[in-house]
């Protein structure tokens, strides 16, 4: 009998062999203080036998390593390894091997009392993370729900349907990233929001078409509109008024769609572009036949500068009629901004002949004479009583009479004096 000279896992304080071999090649493993037949090697010497069934232990001691370090590493489920743990304690017990195989044993069971715990926690994170997806899930459908019960002719629509979209890509990614949910729940779920999604497609639809039909209407007035614009352009400048009453229609017509709206658009627009290109040459023309007129009545200007210098009234208003007569023989000037212009500076000179003429009737009229002299006469008497009364509050010393006799006698003065007394 041949027993085991080394072991590749540590040996026991004694250190007894954990493997033998018989005389007729039976391999047996120590465990405890028995012996268990493992095999046989009868056409080998022992020492290739005991090589052989060693090298089966270290395969299995391989296997538990790796089972521990994939755990201290961490990236692989509990479950998973508890489960791999188990099937590795299956092949240790009874294994056909050589070596410390109640030392694996005991390093597997340690592991799979830890993994035990851990596959606890990992389940309730598990279930955590399945009520936080049937959470986020509910927030989608709820969300989608409340697009489809809102009033479909206050929607923006193109928001409206960029919004399920949106949903829609975060129920998916749910599906793909997130936990399974229980299949009754998620069949639930997406029923709801299935349903949503289909009213608001159908929502959609019907205003698009109520919508078509509506832009249908609007681009039928329109189009009469342009067809009256454009059967306008006989008349030239004499169009514009109707023209600008189709555009008064055209304002409140609605709208057409942005395609068919810009086209229409285009063609009332050159309809009125020309009936305006037409006041636009007869404006161009009265401009240029306006020229001559324009330095004509600047020429009158220059005349009517003397006007204001004329001392005497009569020969100024002569002066100023015969101008205002050649002015109005000059006749109309285009553009008219001109026209105000030069009508603006002769007005001027109207106005300030107007105002001496107005202050010279003022002091030649009897009346108003009658008035000044009585006025005259009623300052002076005034004059006189308050000078009076000055010199006796002077002789008397009273200071508060001085002052307010003072103070009457120079506005009496001052009034006289505005009327040339």
């Amino acid at each position: 009998m041949v027993t085991a000279a080394a072991d590749p896992t540590p040996q026991t304080a004694d250190a007894q062999p954990w493997g033998r071999v018989d005389d007729d090649g039976t391999v047996s493993v120590r465990e405890g203080d028995d012996w268990r037949v493992v095999g046989q090697f009868p056409d080998g010497p022992p020492e290739e036998a005991l090589a052989y069934y060693e090298r089966k232990y270290s395969d299995l001691a391989s296997e538990v390593t790796l089972l521990e370090v994939r755990h201290r590493r961490g990236g692989a489920s509990a479950a998973d390894l508890r489960s791999a743990a188990k099937a590795v304690s299956a092949k240790i017990n009874g294994a056909s091997a050589v070596g410390d195989l109640a030392s694996l044993d005991a390093r597997v069971a340690a592991l799979t009392e830890t993994l035990s715990a851990e596959t606890e926690t990992e389940a309730a994170a598990a279930r955590e993370a399945v009520d936080e997806a049937v959470k986020v899930r509910t927030e989608l459908v709820e969300k989608a729900e409340a697009l489809a019960a809102r009033d479909p002719r206050t929607v923006q629509w193109k928001q409206a349907s960029a919004e399920l979209s949106t949903l829609f890509n975060e129920w998916q990614s749910q599906q793909q990233n997130g936990p399974r949910l229980p299949k009754s729940t998620a069949q639930q779920l997406w029923k709801r929001f299935r349903d949503a999604r289909a009213t608001v497609d159908k929502h959609r639809r019907e205003f698009y078409a109520e919508l078509d039909e509506a832009h249908k209407e609007v681009r039928d007035r329109k189009t009469r509109l342009v067809e009256k614009a454009e059967a306008l352009a006989p008349k030239g400048e004499e169009g514009i008024a109707a023209y600008r009453e189709l555009l008064d229609q055209w304002k409140t017509a609605g709208r057409a769609g942005k395609k068919a709206d810009d086209a229409l658009w285009a063609r009332f627009k050159a309809a009125g572009d020309a009936l305006y290109g037409a006041r636009s040459e007869r404006e161009t023309a009265d401009a240029e036949a306006s020229r001559e007129k324009i330095a004509a009545k600047r020429e009158l200007l220059e005349e009517a500068k003397a006007v204001p210098d004329e001392r005497d009234l009569a020969k100024a208003r002569a002066l100023l009629t015969g101008i205002q007569r050649r002015w109005d023989e000059v006749g109309r000037i285009f553009p008219r901004e001109a026209e105000r212009g030069l009508d603006d500076d002769l007005r001027k000179i109207e106005q300030s002949l107007r105002t001496r003429e107005d202050a010279d009737w003022k002091r030649n009229d009897p009346e108003q004479k009658a008035r000044a002299n009585d006025m005259t006469r009623q300052l002076t008497e005034a004059i006189e009583k308050l000078e009076d009364e000055l010199a006796a509050a002077e002789k008397s010393g009273d200071k508060a009479s001085i002052a307010k006799a003072s103070e009457a006698l120079e506005a009496r003065r001052g009034w006289l004096r505005a009327l040339g007394g």
